[in-house]
């Protein structure tokens, strides 16, 4: 009797270990969008996450192939415990003056590979902005990234695109609000500066690692 309540128990552990979402995620970006994911990753502790840079710097299209490659491989690999990730997503910025000419391609191959996108138009800088104010401004990448600078509210620099974590705990819910709010006024967040849809990447994990679906 005691075995059997022994193994229920195990059992019990075991199903809610296996209903744990695995993530994997790949950024563009070497210095702020790896730190606030990895910060992230701290924050969501049991949550099985990974943090992945492309192999190329900044190319839309080389960091989905390396995406793809890495799903692909991952249920043959040690490294990742020979398991599949329930999700897969590229954070990717359209940038401005000039948007990545490959972004469509990286977008539509994304697609065809059950990979999910979060994109920031002009850059990932905007996301952090909207944790402390409403953007409502065509902005190109470098006055985007001026701008958070200027507010001196996380000890963003933008010669070494780093920042204080800690300065965003408490604003998610305010930074979601003023992304919903953006969305709303075009068709898409290529297509509109400012937008952004991290929100949503960052909402399915806080989702996930509370054992809640969206």
């Amino acid at each position: 009797m005691g075995r059997g309540r022994g193994k229920r128990s195990l059992d019990r552990r075991k199903s809610s270990r296996q209903e744990q979402r695995r993530f994997l995620i790949y950024c563009e970006g070497e210095c702020t969008e790896k730190r606030y994911f990895k910060s992230l990753k701290s924050e969501l502790r049991a949550l099985p996450v990974s943090v992945e840079i492309g192999r190329e710097h900044r190319e839309p299209k080389s960091l989905v192939r390396a995406a793809i490659d890495h799903k692909e491989r991952a249920p043959r690999s040690a490294a990742d415990r020979y398991t599949a990730y329930d999700e897969v997503w590229c954070v990717m910025d359209v940038e401005a003056p000039v948007a990545h000419p490959s972004l469509p391609s990286a977008i539509r191959l994304a697609r065809e590979h059950g990979i999910s996108v979060a994109l920031s138009n002009p850059c990932f800088e905007l996301w952090l902005l909207l944790h402390f104010k409403t953007v409502s401004n065509y902005h190109s990448s470098e006055e985007m990234q001026r701008v958070l600078a200027a507010l001196e509210t996380c000890g963003y620099a933008v010669e070494r695109k780093d920042f204080d974590f800690d300065a965003l705990r408490g604003r998610f819910e305010q930074a979601r609000q003023r992304a919903v709010e953006l969305r709303r006024t075009g068709p898409s967040v290529s297509s509109m500066n400012p937008s952004t849809n991290v929100d949503l990447l960052v909402d399915l994990l806080v989702a996930a690692r509370h054992g809640r679906s969206i």
